[in-house]
């Protein structure tokens, strides 16, 4: 395996990192669903619904109000992809950790930003969640989505027909961890809900600290690959 896919695999697609990003998945599409308007952070296909709904209807206010997050969602994907180009080379930081450095920040301003431009936190929060499925697509080298769950869902079945067949225990591993994945999601989702009732447009802090969580895993393993390297080297 190269130095650079190893760094990967290690820095990045760790289960438990799979989990915090999960978790962070479905409280974002909570807060933004619950509190800023009925609109989906992550699900850009309720949001294109919609937004077609309207049109039809020759409501375009409406309309646009739905086009919005869809820019911005594509518009995250795009600048994660331009970080990745101009920052994979760089070798005391990962440029996923860059990533979530951007979400935090842009996060954490979101929760100062009142219920009356819901239409730019909403936007916000769209591309947050496109920097991040962009960027952490793979935990422990099989695919998968941080931010929603129908891709999850049918490779964890998949992975369960397939231990059906074959009694493979290591088929039905892969099956229960997208599974243990899914319920990651809803967990994250359920106490967003929660949150943004009891602390308001604040709420979304809590992803924060979540994915603030996910960079400290990346960091910790970093800095284990690199003592590794140094006493391999000795």
């Amino acid at each position: 395996m190269a130095g650079s896919e190893k760094e990967t695999r290690q820095m990045s697609d760790a289960f438990i990192n799979a989990v915090f990003l999960t978790a962070s998945g479905g409280f974002q599409d909570a807060y933004t669903y619950c509190l800023r308007g009925h609109v989906f952070a992550n699900a850009q296909t309720g949001n294109i619904l919609l937004m077609s709904t309207y049109i039809v209807r020759k409501d375009l206010t409406e309309a646009l109000y739905y086009l919005i997050p869809l820019c911005a969602f594509a518009a995250g994907i795009f600048a994660a992809e331009a970080v990745h180009r101009r920052y994979k080379q760089l070798n005391r930081i990962h440029w996923r950790q860059i990533i979530l450095i951007f979400e935090i920040l842009i996060l954490f301003f979101v929760g100062f930003l009142p219920s009356s431009v819901d239409v730019l936190a909403n936007a916000a929060v769209s591309f947050v969640c496109a920097m991040q499925v962009q960027s952490f697509r793979k935990f422990k080298g099989k695919a998968y989505a941080s931010t929603m769950c129908i891709g999850n869902i049918r490779s964890g079945v998949e992975a369960l027909c397939t231990y059906c067949h074959t009694k493979d225990r290591q088929i039905l591993k892969i099956a229960l961890e997208y599974f243990a994945i899914i319920f990651m999601f809803a967990v994250g989702a359920g106490i967003g809900s929660i949150f943004v009732t009891c602390f308001g447009i604040k709420a979304i802090w809590c992803s924060c600290l979540l994915l603030l969580a996910s960079f400290c895993i990346m960091m910790r393993n970093s800095k284990t690959m690199i003592c590794r390297e140094r006493s391999q080297m000795k």
